[in-house]
């Protein structure tokens, strides 16, 4: 079964869902080369592990799990079953499952058939702090691998005692608990405490669960509509960030694992890999959106400078940004010369336009790409791609593009470096290692004091266990924001969609800016809900998004691209080129 997730984006437009839920990668890694290199090996710790066992609820079970005693949902205890909009012509009845809901996870809800769903609001009140397995899944190519685990960071020789999750099977019934382990580590460094190894012949997608708090407080789960084009879809509503609990009690709300140190470590160091639990991973578990815990982020010298000043964007009413890959445009795709990238930034430049997103380093990208900016007077934004599991520097496509962008250094041309685009939406990164590579990044590029960012929907950004790693080490919020996968919005709404997901994003970190890296309307393919794709609709909705917040967005694309797929279900992805209607004259 194909998995999504629907979020509602009511401050966007009333009876709306992010983007998010349908949104599909636009093949940016179609010819992206891939180096060979060897991953280091972790080294270890050799800590004394002392290990007490207790036993929570069995969160990953089918049926699903008994209610959490300290848990006093204010609505039924089964979500709604999600009904077919009258919008939509009568068909056979819709069956539909859903999974008992015992602690605000992302509410499983099984579509058998196409069609527009409505999922009813839902709250849940925990009057008690409450700490659970949540599955996490991600795809693993062969070999052996080292998920999860809960890392932390120590500055002096101490004892750390903290819960991790695992897995028990007893008379065939697989389930996941909740262990604590004490670790008695002889020196400052950074932990990584109970992780668990698994081994597969080829690639595969592993489930393993891993330890969420949830502090009191009200959680809601909005109304979601939207769109299901295939059978057996299992959708996903997440629970919005709570708000304060209504008992009149005063309970405290930690905000860390029970005694884990929460001093931030002044010594860099490189992620330690401590003894852990040996584990077999389960694989049969149905596929679950990837929920992983907060956990510490490692501190790099630059993470002690203050945030870069200034602001980005260009003049209001006008698009700040497009995108740009210097591919070909037919179907067999290649890369273009230095004199057609140099006509194309050209052309971008004489329509105003200040700065190009570029999402990787490929097709001599910095040298092109970069000398055409530099000739013509406009800005770059760089790309670090990450187009599989390994989000990390070891990973040779990653090393292969930071090598590349410290060995260019034209730090003067940059408006911004993102470290990955959808990654966490894919699959490719957990939050944490993600926040880890960013951090990586800033170390590399000493030179470099601009901003950073990384590319996700809204949706992602709207996680908890998403933003509490990322908004410490990113300078502006980046979003992907296409209002066309927006079933609800059609081409007149597009900037008052768009508008609302950036509005969104600026508020979930703070002091963090948002900003918009992707959003645009395609000119041909299927229509999705009440967004239509057409020449007319598109120049419908580029003029709305413009008009509304073109000063913060980076438009998607320059050019239409027939090496993209063309058998996805909006059938659109070949149909986002914006240069005719954006006045660029390529």
């Amino acid at each position: 079964m194909k998995a999504t997730v629907a979020v509602a984006a009511a401050a966007a437009l009333a009876s709306s869902v992010n983007a998010g839920s349908v949104h599909h990668r636009h093949a940016h890694d179609a010819f992206r080369a891939a180096a060979l290199e060897k991953k280091d090996n972790n080294a270890t710790c050799g800590c004394t592990t002392i290990y007490s066992t207790y036993y929570g609820e069995a969160t990953l079970s089918f049926p699903p799990a008994p209610p959490v005693p300290t848990t006093t949902p204010t609505t039924p205890a089964i979500a709604a079953v999600p009904t077919i909009s009258t919008t939509t012509p009568a068909r056979a009845p819709v069956t539909a499952t859903s999974t008992a809901i015992v602690v605000p996870t992302p509410v499983p809800q099984t579509c058998s058939t196409t069609g527009v769903y409505t999922f009813p609001a839902t709250t849940i009140t925990l009057t008690d702090s409450t700490t659970v397995c949540v599955p996490s899944s991600t795809v693993v190519p062969s070999g052996t691998h080292t998920l999860g685990g809960v890392t932390t960071i120590v500055t002096t020789a101490t004892t750390v005692t903290c819960p991790y999750a695992t897995v028990s099977t007893s008379e065939g019934v697989v389930t996941s608990v909740v262990a604590t382990t004490t670790y008695v580590c002889p020196s400052a460094g950074t932990y990584t405490i109970a992780p668990t190894t698994t081994t597969v012949d080829h690639s595969t997608t592993v489930t393993v669960p891993v330890v969420t708090n949830f502090p009191p407080g009200t959680y809601t789960q909005p109304e979601v509509v939207t769109t299901v084009t295939e059978t057996n879809t299992v959708i996903y509503c997440p629970f919005d960030i709570p708000t304060p609990s209504v008992s009149t009690t005063a309970v405290p709300v930690p905000t860390t694992p029970a005694q884990v140190p929460t001093t931030p470590a002044q010594v860099p160091t490189t992620p330690v890999q401590v003894s852990s639990v040996s584990v077999e991973v389960p694989t049969s578990y149905p596929a679950v959106t990837s929920v992983v815990p907060s956990v510490t982020v490692i501190p790099s010298s630059s993470s002690s400078k203050p945030r870069p000043t200034g602001t980005l964007g260009g003049p209001a009413g006008q698009p700040w940004g497009i995108s740009y890959t210097p591919y070909l445009t037919d179907a067999q795709g290649g890369c273009k010369s230095q004199s057609q990238v140099d006509s194309d930034i050209a052309a971008i430049a004489a329509s105003g336009v200040k700065t190009v997103r570029v999402y990787s380093t490929d097709c001599d990208t910095l040298v092109n790409v970069g000398g055409a900016c530099s000739k013509h007077g406009i800005k770059i934004i760089l790309g670090i791609f990450i187009d599989a599991p390994g989000c990390d520097a070891h990973n040779p496509s990653v090393a292969e593009q930071i090598s590349a962008i410290k060995s260019w250094a034209q730090w003067d041309l940059v408006d911004l470096i993102s470290v990955g685009n959808e990654a966490v939406f894919h699959g490719y990164c957990q939050p944490s290692e993600l926040a880890s590579l960013i951090t990586k990044c800033k170390g590399e590029f000493s030179g470099y004091t601009g901003k950073y960012t990384t590319a996700e929907t809204v949706n992602i950004w709207q996680q908890s266990d998403f933003s509490s790693a990322i908004c410490g080490v990113v300078d502006v919020a980046g979003a992907n924001a296409h209002a066309f996968f927006n079933t609800e919005t059609d081409a007149s709404q597009a900037g008052q969609f768009v508008k609302g997901q950036l509005d969104i994003v600026s508020k979930i970190c703070g002091n963090v800016p948002g900003i918009i890296l992707e959003t645009g309307w395609p000119s041909a393919g299927n229509s999705m809900g009440l967004a239509i794709p057409g020449e007319s609709q598109q120049s419908i909705a580029v003029q709305s998004i413009v008009k509304e917040c073109g000063d913060k967005a980076v438009m998607f694309s320059l050019t239409s691209d027939k090496w993209k797929d063309p058998n996805t279900p909006c059938g659109c992805e070949q149909h986002f080129g914006l240069a005719k209607v954006l006045g660029i004259n390529i």
